[in-house]
């Protein structure tokens, strides 16, 4: 197939791309690249696709609507997965208009495009922020998800209902991935695993929030990718039994589908700092600090429906993740 991924120097966009041209397709990457962190690590991530015969390299912002309706326009893509977005929860404090502008200009863009050129399926990255207040562990996507804690969880739940809203009145088929803490190699210099590595080797304090008392449904990016492309071939269907009467909202009359994507074993914090400690060989001095606004103190995946329908099954305990970070973290950075 010829698929459209945006966000191709990300850490899982640049992942999928590697997968998808290994099994023979075509892959159209879209990319800003810009300076919410190290432009360096972006280009590393593209150079071990770049080359690639059934690779094309865009650097397009997905709020740039004409930029974008030319990219479809001219590769005219079958499926499309979009994971370009402005990450981050605690970002979303200090800077709103950024998850504005990408995540929701640059999402109706994409919709747009899927919806003018013919695209067979759109896959989209969501968030298990969308849960916030929630607290009935595990998370299912049957639950009510209308409390967010953060602008960015605002951001990913008002893309479910923009697809939605596309899947009805145009029969574009969609289906949101919410993700749950991703981590592994070529991940993201803002996500703990990086900033507790980093300083942990450089001997300064890592600040632990929550006192350390945070639960995490770490998944490995291998069994993310996995999952991402299972669901790529899976292309949204109606269901047949939903009603307005007592509505589903992770299936529709429209060709639409909500999964959660994660490991379905949280994990304590403080074990995975430990874990941590035991691959790097060295204690980590802790900074204990209250929960940080807009952050949730648990996370746990139910992904019976993502079983069921694609055979999601995630093979990589942490103790294997982080110690394949690590190995990837000292070579990527000569320490």
């Amino acid at each position: 197939m010829r698929v459209l991924i945006t966000g191709s120097a990300g850490f899982i966009g640049s992942a999928l791309a590697a997968r998808l041209l290994e099994r023979g397709d075509e892959v159209v990457g879209v990319d800003n690249l810009n300076d919410y962190y190290d432009v360096r690590l972006k280009e590393a991530r593209l150079a071990r696709i770049r080359d690639h015969a059934s690779y094309v390299d865009e650097r397009v912002d997905i709020a740039d609507r004409a930029a974008i309706a030319d990219v479809f326009a001219r590769h005219r893509p079958e499926r499309v997965v979009n994971l370009a977005a402005q990450a981050g929860v605690r970002y979303s404090l200090i800077n709103p208009h950024a998850y504005v502008d990408t995540n929701l200009v640059g999402f109706v863009n994409i919709l747009e495009g899927c919806r003018h050129n013919g695209v067979e399926h759109l896959v989209y990255a969501s968030s298990s922020s969308v849960y916030g207040a929630n607290t009935t562990m595990p998370f299912s996507v049957h639950d009510n998800v209308d409390h967010p804690v953060s602008l960015y969880a605002a951001s990913k739940k008002a893309n479910e209902l923009m697809a939605h809203t596309y899947s009805h009145l145009y029969g574009l088929p969609t289906t949101g991935l919410r993700f749950f803490t991703v981590y592994g190699p070529w991940g993201r210099p803002d996500m703990a695993l990086f900033l507790f590595t980093r300083k942990i080797l450089a001997g300064e304090p890592i600040d632990v929030f929550n006192y350390g008392h945070h639960r995490r449904d770490f998944t490995y990016i291998d069994d993310i990718v996995e999952g991402v492309i299972r669901t790529l071939d899976h292309v949204a269907t109606p269901n047949p039994d939903w009603s307005g009467d007592a509505p589903d909202s992770a299936t529709s009359r429209a060709p639409y589908r909500l999964y959660n994507i994660g490991n379905n074993q949280p994990v304590e914090l403080m074990h995975y700092i430990e874990v941590l400690e035991d691959c790097l060989g060295r204690k980590a001095e802790k900074n204990l600090l209250p929960l940080q606004p807009g952050d949730v103190p648990d996370t746990y995946a139910d992904v019976d429906q993502l079983v069921r329908d694609v055979d999601y099954r995630p093979q990589t305990p942490v103790e294997v993740g982080i110690r394949r970070f690590v190995d990837w973290y000292r070579e990527y950075h000569r320490v």
